[in-house]
């Protein structure tokens, strides 16, 4: 007796998926060509960051191969003998390592924990003053010093703490001894940190003066009309109002923390005070391009923007449980 096999019936609509999905890619299409249309300006204007980024910051990254080989400049970052985490076992076992991530994560930590709450306390300043001239004045003040290179930045840091310099002028004519800023290692942190914070705070207060001016002013009259100090107006209106502008600052803060900048650290070092002022990014620069050992100098400089990596998504992702408000969704 023959036997019959049942068909299986394919599910109602199952036919008319490939037809979905084309009229899915039509409409996207077409969707893409209409706002092409509308807003042709602004994608060409984003052509430009977009390439700026492929180019300088993307294509670089093919490079961080030379971490794993025996660089030579000869046969190049693909022609070079693969050698594995060799590198990365000479960096961790280095007897240097320790004292160079202990040297940049508390610079680091020092410099967000200084520069993060400085540029909001000027901006709320700011934004209370009713003077105009004075408001005017302290922003120049505050402001130029951004525009100053690095280089002049250091040069008039060590004229004011040289031994005998203004600082040390006015320390002795109280009747103290000279105070060796530049050459005792336990000054080298504040040093960098505060000559950072005179030169970044002005400029870093334009974004909290902005998120400040978006706020509406009818919050302020009606906290006034109900009796409200300026101290409890700053607290429970400007306060919560840049708050989501302070969150994006602080996690950028911190997901750039382990990329200090090298040069003010380099002018700053000497042979005295190197216990404290040899970080990661000095290290890179001694070990890749003075010493020409471009393999170790890749590994330290991926392992530093990985530790940053991990910063980034650890702070986005408390930000995001405590205050809602986070670099992405």
């Amino acid at each position: 007796m023959a036997t019959i096999t049942p068909h299986k019936i394919p599910p109602a609509g199952a036919a008319e998926r490939p037809s979905e999905l084309v009229v899915r890619r039509r409409s996207r299409r077409a969707e893409f060509q209409k706002s092409w249309r509308l807003h042709w300006q602004l994608y060409l204007l984003a052509l430009v960051p977009i390439a700026y980024f492929v180019i300088f910051k993307y294509v670089p990254m093919a490079f961080n191969v030379i971490a794993f080989k025996d660089y030579s400049p000869v046969l190049g970052p693909w022609g070079s003998e693969w050698v594995g985490l060799d590198n990365f076992q000479r960096l961790f076992t280095n007897p240097v390592f320790g004292t160079l991530l202990k040297n940049t994560f508390i610079l680091a930590f020092y410099l967000v924990l200084a520069s993060f709450p400085i540029p909001i306390l000027l901006a709320i300043a700011l934004n209370e003053i009713r003077n105009g001239w004075f408001k005017r004045t302290v922003q120049m003040v505050t402001y130029a010093p951004y525009f100053i290179s690095t280089v002049v930045v250091v040069s008039i840091t060590i004229l004011l703490l040289a031994p005998n310099g203004i600082v040390n002028d006015g320390i002795g004519n109280v009747g103290a001894g000279p105070i060796d800023f530049l050459g005792d290692p336990n000054f080298f942190r504040h040093v960098y940190v505060w000559s950072d914070v005179w030169q970044t705070a002005g400029y870093s207060a334009v974004i909290y003066m902005a998120a400040l001016a978006g706020i509406d002013p009818a919050l302020h009259e009606s906290a006034k009309v109900d009796g409200a100090s300026r101290l409890q107006r700053i607290r429970h209106i400007d306060l919560p109002g840049i708050m989501p502008t302070a969150v994006i600052m602080l996690i950028l803060g911190v997901g750039n923390m382990m990329a200090i900048g090298f040069e003010k650290a380099y002018l700053l070092q000497n042979s005295l005070n190197l216990a404290q002022s040899e970080i990661i990014p000095t290290y890179v620069y001694k070990t890749g391009l003075i010493n020409a050992d471009f393999s170790m100098a890749t590994a330290v400089g991926l392992f530093n923007s990985v530790v940053n990596l991990c910063l980034l998504l650890v702070v986005n992702f408390v930000a995001k449980r405590v205050t809602g408000n986070g670099l992405w969704r």
